[in-house]
């Protein structure tokens, strides 16, 4: 071989090793998900796992008379969104006529059963308050499952809006919900039909913390019971997500302080959040909505998804709003 084929041969080599020895380019580091996670106005996320894909459920944030349906959002790894139209709107709930929000979904028995706020009642006459919408998967189509609202009254003067659905360690459900600042917790019957009382008899008890307003949300951890809502206006900058620590869903619970909140350089009014756990990990991320800066419109909502940890005793840090959101995570 002579000196100009054995240079060329060597060459080859090295260009088929540095070939072989790069990443496949689907194995390439994707970008993060950005903030917001998609586009258009949104608020009050709801978010799920279900086999191996991401869900977020939120309202469709609008003038009232135009909130009358809701559309979810799938993802295999938190960065790329897919949009499902319309799952459930007012012609497949009868009794809802606008001011459908804040959507909380639960997986039992094979079914996806969709709770949600209709109608913004302002007092015990008025037709309105919870109700659940049912489906065989989980971007639907949704149907009424009671053909009237779980919950139409003022108890403990708590709204009917807001609603979170809880599963304990033993298996039991319970629904936290509340507007007007108080917020009450029940024991759901195991069809979802209605409520268990408590062995005092009660059916709602109030749990309603210092400073809440709306928004409640609910996770156990380590034996601990994390209950969060959000403080402050919906519609203004100081909106915002605290939380208390108890070792019962019941409480009581005691304001512990503020763990999301407005940052003037990137986003303000942020708040109504719920909480994504990678199953199987200690990682745990916080899906909530905030306004963009310039944006006065109380409507104008997006959104957002950033990391949420605890510090060596339990407690929840301080959230850092960002631009940037996540990165790919993807589900095994």
């Amino acid at each position: 071989m002579n000196k100009n084929n054995l240079l060329l041969a060597c060459l080859s080599l090295v260009c088929l090793l540095a070939i072989s020895s790069a990443p496949a380019p689907s194995r390439l580091a994707s970008a993060p998900s950005g903030n917001p996670i998609f586009p258009g106005w949104y608020a009050d996320p709801e978010t799920a796992v279900y086999d191996n894909t991401y869900w977020v459920y939120p309202t469709y944030s609008a003038p009232y008379k135009d909130q009358v349906f809701f559309d979810a959002f799938s993802s295999p790894d938190l960065v790329h969104w897919y949009k499902h139209p319309h799952i459930v709107d007012t012609t497949a709930i009868r009794w809802a006529k606008k001011a459908m929000w804040a959507p909380a979904i639960a997986k039992k028995d094979g079914k996806y059963y969709f709770f949600f706020g209709a109608n913004d009642i302002q007092n015990d006459s008025s037709t309105g308050g919870i109700g659940i919408a049912v489906a065989d998967r989980p971007e639907g189509p949704y149907h009424d499952y009671l053909g009237r609202p779980l919950i139409d009254k003022f108890y403990n003067g708590a709204q009917p809006i807001d609603q979170a659905v809880f599963q304990d360690r033993d298996g039991s459900w319970y629904l936290i919900y509340g507007g007007w600042r108080h917020c009450n917790i029940a024991r759901l019957r195991p069809d979802f039909t209605g409520f268990l009382p408590f062995p005092d008899g009660s059916v709602f008890k109030e749990i309603t913390p210092d400073k809440y307003v709306e928004g409640p949300y609910m996770i156990e951890r380590n034996g601990k019971y994390y209950f969060m809502w959000s403080e402050g206006g919906w519609g203004g900058p100081d909106y915002s997500v605290a939380y208390a620590i108890a070792d019962k869903p019941t409480g009581p619970f005691k304001r512990i302080g503020k763990i999301l909140q407005q940052d003037m350089a990137v986003a303000t009014g942020a708040g109504h959040h719920s909480v994504l756990h990678i199953p199987g990990t200690d990682d745990y991320y916080i899906v909530y909505h905030r306004r963009p800066l310039g944006e006065t419109d109380a409507n104008h909502r997006v959104v957002c998804i950033d990391k949420m940890e605890f510090d060596p005793d339990g407690l929840i840090r301080p959230v850092k709003i960002t631009r940037e959101g996540v990165a790919p995570r993807p589900l095994k």
